[in-house]
Parts: structure tokens; sequence; C-alpha cells
């Protein structure tokens, strides 16, 4: 919890972001938030309120000041982001990466776009130390619910196939299956819809 001159932190609900907060660390004259973009360019907004008002972070290197000039805005630089968070940065987890995979309609088999994705994954997995791997496999709401189940399975089980293949020790591979329940489109029953045909990768 922060105990510093600052009342809320509230991020808006558009996008993941990156915050850091620089609270009275070594070398850093003043303490502050700072908004920065994903790796893919991605933004979220956030609001800091302090005792001089609220302020929306919505740039990329927006900051906004927590004591001293509280709620002075300003953009903090590549080089000040560096000294006073690269240290941190370098010790946190990387974040998870998903991947989608798409299947032809009633089948296991990819489509020729997410087939040649697979070395995009295995590259990505192989970068990874220990890797930790989630696969979930989805369907459209063509068919029948068990029906459904047993084919999203099994897409989701021929792409471990395909990493294990790739690498026998690609390391903790887990795998799981939706079935229909879990639509990346929303539609009615026995619709037919390609973005739903999936099988979700996530490496960590």
């Amino acid at each position: 919890m922060l105990k510093h001159d600052i009342s809320t932190v509230t991020v808006l609900p558009l996008r993941a972001i990156t915050l850091l907060f620089a609270l009275g660390l070594s070398g850093c004259s003043q303490s502050y938030v700072v908004l920065l973009a994903e790796e893919d360019g991605s933004l979220g907004k956030v609001e800091v309120t302090t005792p001089q008002g609220t302020t929306l972070l919505e740039n990329n290197r927006d900051a906004v000041n927590l004591k001293g000039e509280a709620g002075k805005t300003f953009v903090a630089s590549e080089q000040r982001i560096k000294e006073d968070f690269g240290a941190a940065m370098a010790a946190s987890p990387e974040k998870p990466k998903p991947f989608y995979l798409y299947f032809e309609g009633g089948t296991a088999t990819l489509t020729a776009e997410s087939q040649a994705d697979i070395p995009k994954i295995i590259a990505e997995i192989k970068r990874r130390p220990a890797a930790d791997i989630s696969i979930i496999g989805h369907t459209d709401t063509v068919g029948d619910d068990q029906t459904n189940a047993v084919l999203s399975l099994e897409r989701a089980k021929s792409v471990a196939a395909l990493f294990a293949e790739a690498m026998p020790d690609a390391g903790k591979v887990t795998v799981d299956s939706h079935g229909e329940k879990n639509l990346l489109v929303a539609t009615p029953d026995n619709t037919d819809e390609p973005k739903n045909r999936r099988v979700e990768v996530t490496v960590r």
C-alpha cells in the first residue's frame, strides 16, 4: 500500500497498462508515477489523484509528481526511466505472451495461416528458460456441447503434439479445453465463426 501524498490511482477500463512508481528511490529527486506503453505499443489510461487534484495520464511516458510539486505533470525521458527503474524492470518477471491459432471448421486441422505461426511460438518458447505453456482448445457453436468439448480437446492436443515434436523438453505444458463455452466472438447457437475455432497458447 502506498503511503505517500497520493489519494488514488484509478486504472480506466480500456487496456492493460504498465505503471512505474518512483517513491523516494535512491537517486530519485522526486516521487512520481509514469505510464509506459506495452511492448506491442498499446496504451491504457490512468487517473492519479493527489491533494492538488486529479491528473489523467494517457500518453507514453506521461508522468505526475506525488510529492514536492505534487500534481505537476511532465514527460519522463527514456534516460530518467532507465536510471530510476532500470534495475527493477530488469528484475521483473517477463510478461506472458498469448498466441491464437485457428482451425478449419469441424476439424483439428490448423488453417494455413496459423500453421505458419507455429515456428514463431516455438521460438518464443525456446527463448524463455523453463517455459510454462498453457494450451486451451475452443470451438464455435456448430454442433452439440459434448461433440465440441471433444473437438476442442483434440485441437489443444494437436498443438501440444507439434510443440513436443519440435521440443521434447519444452517445459511445463498444460492442456485444457473449453468447448464452445468461451467464445471469442459472441454468436447464437449453430453459428460457423472462424475466430471461435481456435486454440489459445500462452507462454510464460
